[in-house]
């Protein structure tokens, strides 16, 4: 795949990873976080783009926040920081012939980032949306970023991704999506 190939809904998925609620108390923008994880999984349903989410050690960690819980009500456990390990993600990437995945979550420079990595090596393409991902530590968001950004992911924004997804403005969902893109916090 070409770097400056874009990534469209027929070939795409949202993969939403750890927005779990002990782990969301300690990140500062959390409300932007799930507010743009949202708008990233209804335009998906809006779109026909698969979506799934992952929890690490949810025993530990808790369950995914209802609002993100409600609209992705399967998710994987796993105990891994990268969800390549979770047989069922990998089988439904493969199983539906995805060639590209958006990535939404926390931590962005641990479970995201080496997500985002072995989907890489695997031969994915991988969008990040910077506003729909977050760290604890500012600085370990930024870093993380743009080691990615090195690797070969794309990093982008919810709104940019929203629009890709929906590739023009004559197509019927076109509305729902610009509702979703003035939704913006």
């Amino acid at each position: 795949m070409r770097a400056t190939q874009r990534l469209t809904a027929p070939r795409g998925a949202l993969l939403v990873i750890d927005v779990q609620e002990k782990l969301l108390a300690a990140i500062p923008d959390r409300e932007r976080l799930v507010a743009n994880a949202v708008r990233l999984i209804r335009g998906a349903k809006i779109l026909d783009v698969p979506s799934w989410g992952s929890e690490q050690y949810p025993e530990g960690l808790g369950s995914t926040v209802a609002a993100i819980a409600d609209l992705i009500p399967e998710r994987c456990s796993k105990l891994t920081f990268h969800c390549c390990a979770t047989a069922r993600i990998l089988e439904q990437l493969y199983g539906r012939h995805i060639r590209h995945v958006t990535l939404a979550g926390i931590e962005a420079h641990v479970c995201v980032a080496q997500t985002a990595l072995e989907l890489l090596d695997l031969g994915f393409r991988v969008q990040i949306p910077a506003d729909a991902v977050a760290s604890r530590h500012d600085s370990d968001q930024k870093f993380a970023l743009r080691r990615l950004e090195n690797a070969g992911a794309t990093i982008s924004t919810t709104e940019a991704v929203l629009f890709e997804w929906c590739e023009t403005a004559d197509r019927p969902e076109f509305k729902a999506i610009s509702g979703l893109v003035k939704e913006r916090t």
